[in-house]
């Protein structure tokens, strides 16, 4: 009795230590913050606010709210990648306000000044904080002008935000379908996609933006995220919808590398801006 009550001490112990193994390797390979931030939008000639504000579970936020030109009615809110912050997307929202939007960038938990630690349930708080502070510029207007831009990770934190609220508009660039598939990428020797607690399963919520127009694109040269996930999240969702084939790495498939898919971000901006009239 006593070997066997050690042996299952034993696997229970192991149990433990692998459990443990697995949520430190999934953070290390989920989030890479940096906390401080290299420039503001000032710097780019944009005029901005500094915005504070706190998620539904009081963690505190921060982010910027960009003004776009005089007559800028829309609004787009960037919900970043795993990496750096808010000061690493500056250049979006240079390109966003060309488009004649106003630009909210926003760190999660745990990233720039934002306070707490990143996780998948903590960054749908936010983005649903951000969503709010957005909202309120619009007054009580129930289906305000806004579009929500999500990239990488981030693309899957913009497609939760989107079937939880209405946006006008969805852009996602380098996604993929849920965490568990990208687990098979990095560890393809290692069958942990089932213990992951992350989940990210834009898979099973894309369906839900049925009547959002969306845009998503993805490189055939992204080294990170596999080309075929973001088409099969893609081939997923409802229409409206359009893809737009990249060029580049994933952190170098700049919008410069295919006139055609700025020229949809260009088309929706104006259907956005249109339905507001």
């Amino acid at each position: 009795m006593g070997g066997l009550v050690g042996k299952v001490g034993i696997w229970v112990a192991a149990a433990a230590l692998i459990w443990v193994w697995v949520r430190m390797l999934e953070w290390k390979t989920t989030f890479y913050p940096s906390r401080q931030l290299w420039c503001t939008p000032a710097e780019q000639a944009l005029e901005y606010e500094e915005v504070h504000f706190v998620a539904e579970d009081a963690c505190r936020l921060h982010g910027w709210w960009i003004t776009g030109p005089p007559k800028a009615r829309g609004a787009v809110i960037v919900c970043h990648g795993n990496a750096g912050n808010i000061a690493d997307r500056v250049w979006m929202a240079q390109a966003f306000t060309s488009l004649g939007l106003n630009v909210f960038l926003f760190d999660y938990r745990g990233y720039g000044r934002s306070a707490g630690i990143p996780t998948e349930r903590g960054l749908y708080r936010d983005a649903r904080a951000a969503y709010e502070v957005v909202r309120a510029r619009y007054g009580d207007v129930e289906d305000p002008p806004v579009i929500v831009y999500g990239r990488s990770l981030g693309a899957a934190v913009a497609v939760n935000l989107a079937a939880e609220r209405a946006v006008r508009g969805v852009v996602l660039e380098g996604a993929f379908t849920r965490a568990r598939d990208m687990a098979r990428v990095i560890y393809p020797w290692l069958p942990i996609g089932w213990l992951l607690s992350q989940r990210f399963d834009s898979l099973s919520k894309i369906g839900l933006l049925g009547g959002v127009p969306k845009i998503i694109a993805h490189s055939r040269d992204d080294e990170i995220v596999p080309f075929e996930l973001g088409r099969a999240l893609f081939d997923a969702a409802p229409p409206p919808k359009k893809f737009c084939e990249l060029r580049g790495s994933h952190n170098d498939c700049g919008w410069d590398s295919s006139p055609a898919y700025w020229s949809e971000i260009r088309r929706l901006v104006g259907a956005v801006l249109r339905r507001g009239d």
